[in-house]
């Protein structure tokens, strides 16, 4: 297939004004269209072509739509520490969301556990378009959820257990991690356990830590705990993060900012700002946009990065956050993120600005299908 005459955001460099992308299941060339080879092609004179939108933070299909108890196994909340849960094992590739992801040009999500445990589980990065969970991911496990502030504490409070303290919270983590490390280095040695093999992955594999941490103290445990273990991490929501952000890019820290369309339904949210990933991303902070969904459905992630542009981010750098950046951070942007010879066809065509309101793809391609529009 080839789609010519476009304006072309690879997200890789400069913008390529008039181009052509020709691609099958991968992207097999695109350029300027003096190179653009002969053959059959859809004209998309007057739109603009960019890389699949990427959600680096979703419950999606985990927490089903429309249902209760029976739809959601987003959090074992029996066990403050489950690293051996799997989110491919409750993942439900058929919910509507992950169509509504699509059809809103949204390519590539990654899902996983809940906060409730200071430490969840591995999370999977996965595409939105197919029927069964092992076709369509990226990569499973992409990070191991961790999770700080009030989250863990309120749940294991309620059940007047362990942890119900900022302290206990991190002293579980930094416990585990120790039996996970000297696990790691004497496995062979050592009878086998589930928690402490799937956990050890953050030494052996250097699997990415991704840290559940709105407030400002919680997320210099953060990073703290971090490099204390040595950790590849991640701050995800970083709600406080615009009140901090020199001391995080002195910290070399990234972070996953959202969700920016919500109320301020607890405590450690009530700093939250749609300002604060153009903050974060001014000050040198690499930065992705999220939705959380349920929290926000993953339609309205690219309007959440409109949002981001209109309190103050560079119009780039927003296009960045949900889909480069999510794919550097997230370690998977060999397949996505961009538009480049030998990634993934992944894609979406837009005869306006697709961070509006009133946007809609007139093409989405995924792994070189048409799975909304048409190339009429």
């Amino acid at each position: 297939m080839i789609i010519k005459n476009a304006v072309i955001y690879t997200m890789a460099g400069e913008v390529i004004e008039n181009g052509y992308i020709e691609f099958d299941k991968k992207i097999r060339s695109l350029g300027d269209m003096s190179q653009c080879p002969d053959g059959e092609a859809y004209d998309a004179k007057g739109k603009s072509l960019y890389p699949g939108f990427i959600d680096a933070h979703t419950h999606i299909g985990i927490i089903e739509d429309s249902l209760n108890f029976e739809g959601d196994d987003c959090n074992e909340m029996t066990d403050p520490v489950t690293p051996e849960l799997r989110a491919v094992d409750a993942v439900n590739a058929l919910d509507k969301c992950f169509e509504e992801a699509y059809r809103a040009g949204v390519t590539c999500t990654l899902t996983g556990p809940g906060s409730a445990n200071p430490i969840a589980g591995q999370i999977a990065a996965v595409k939105t378009h197919g029927v069964c969970i092992d076709d369509m991911i990226v990569k499973a496990p992409v990070a191991m959820k961790f999770a700080l502030g009030e989250n863990p504490k309120t749940v294991y409070n309620e059940k007047k257990s362990t942890p119900s303290t900022r302290m206990a919270t991190a002293a579980i983590i930094r416990e585990q991690l120790e039996k996970a490390r000297e696990y790691a280095e004497k496995e062979s040695e050592k009878e086998y356990n589930a928690k402490l093999k799937a956990l050890s992955k953050v030494f052996t594999d250097k699997l990415q830590v991704h840290i559940h941490s709105h407030r400002a103290d919680d997320i210099f445990t953060a990073i703290r705990i971090s490099e204390e273990f040595n950790l590849d991490y991640c701050v995800i929501h970083c709600t406080q993060g615009h009140l901090i952000a020199d001391k995080l890019a002195q910290k070399g820290v990234k972070a996953c900012s959202g969700p920016l369309i919500s109320d301020r339904c607890k405590p450690e949210l009530r700093d939250s700002t749609p300002a604060t990933p153009g903050i974060l991303s001014k000050a040198g902070v690499k930065t992705a946009i999220i939705t959380d969904h349920p929290v926000i459905p993953i339609q309205y992630l690219p309007l959440c990065a409109g949002l981001a542009v209109r309190e103050g981010m560079e119009y780039m750098e927003a296009l960045k956050a949900i889909t480069i950046n999510p794919a550097r951070i997230c370690k998977i942007d060999d397949r996505v993120g961009s538009l480049e010879v030998g990634k993934d066809a992944d894609m979406s065509l837009f005869d306006c600005d697709p961070l509006t309101v009133a946007a809609k793809p007139n093409l989405v391609v995924m792994d070189g299908e048409v799975v909304f529009g048409g190339l009429e």
